[in-house]
């Protein structure tokens, strides 16, 4: 005979599925955002992206999903031509030790989006807030971004403030802050372009 089931007993949570896009803009939506999106076929890199995006105004962007040695994750937004230098990009971050790239499990664990899908829009997904979302001072100058809006089937546009505003309702207080353009310490080590 089976017993019956201890009621104090929690059992675990199965994962909350990721948002979808339509998730997204309704969420947008709620906070009066507003978010113009074309589809096109799933764009996998930034040379891609910029053979096929047409006339979308505004900065186009890459996202590098990053971890240090204390496994604390960085979410660091930027323009999609910026150099970025990782051999140093630690101190700007306030990172312990060098970064790296975080897994592709990792990335649909927490963000819930695949490689070639990486934007800020995950951070619908991200509910503990365990990303650290940076934004590159030198995008947050384009009056209008584009991102991919969970997937890499569409882009969106959305105005900067309108970006900041999402990631605050998300529960990430976005850092802006100079991360593109020359190596602070003066190596010519190895950069994300």
């Amino acid at each position: 005979m089976q017993k019956p089931a201890n009621p104090a007993v929690s059992t675990p949570k199965p994962a909350a599925k990721p948002a979808t896009p339509a998730d997204l803009f309704a969420f947008l939506d709620r906070l009066g955002i507003p978010h113009p999106t074309v589809e096109h076929q799933p764009l996998f890199t930034v040379e891609e992206s910029q053979a096929l995006r047409g006339t979308i105004p505004g900065g186009h962007t890459k996202n590098l999903f990053l971890k240090d040695k204390k496994s604390a994750l960085f979410l660091v937004v930027a323009l999609e031509d910026a150099q970025i230098a990782l051999n140093s990009l630690h101190r700007t971050l306030g990172a312990s030790g060098r970064v790296s790239f975080g897994s592709a499990e990792q990335m649909l664990e927490i963000l819930g989006v695949t490689p070639g899908s990486v934007t800020p829009f995950a951070a619908l997904n991200d509910t503990d807030c365990r990303i650290t979302v940076i934004l590159d001072a030198a995008m947050m100058q384009h009056d209008v971004l584009n991102y991919h809006p969970l997937t890499n089937t569409m882009s969106t546009t959305i105005a900067r403030d309108g970006l900041v505003k999402f990631l605050r309702a998300t529960g990430h207080e976005p850092q802006i802050v100079q991360i593109s353009g020359g190596n602070p310490d003066g190596n010519s080590g190895p950069f994300a372009v």
